[in-house]
């Protein structure tokens, strides 16, 4: 299926989010940290980003700005995956790159739909 890189600093979402993933066929890297994983994504691409915002060391918003200005990168889709649900967030995200957004708490439902709407 897909290679899906998840980034979130909480490890209680990035577990439960891999097995989702992983069950539906995904192939699935996960990193703390929006460097970790544009560091990864300087050297391999990817189908599909899912990354929360608030993280320490790179953000959500500064990782998305950072892919796209790596050219393999600027036509894969961003998934915001957070707590936060303000319209000028969603709009700077979407202006930075961003694809979608998902509000935490997610379910296996959404995140199927997401990446319906996402990778097809």
């Amino acid at each position: 299926m897909s290679k899906i890189i998840i980034v979130d600093d909480a490890y209680t979402i990035r577990g439960p989010l891999r097995l989702i993933l992983e069950e539906l066929g995904h192939e699935v890297i996960d990193f703390e940290n929006g460097k970790l994983a544009l560091d990864y994504c300087r050297k391999e691409s990817s189908d599909l980003v899912i990354t929360d915002l608030n993280m320490p060391v790179m953000n959500g918003m500064t990782l998305i700005a950072s892919l796209n200005k790596i050219e393999t990168y600027k036509t894969i889709p961003i998934l915001v995956l957070t707590t936060e649900s303000a319209d000028h967030k969603k709009n700077k995200a979407k202006i930075l790159g961003a694809t979608g957004w998902i509000t935490k708490p997610f379910t296996e439902e959404r995140i199927k739909k997401a990446l319906n709407k996402t990778l097809s």
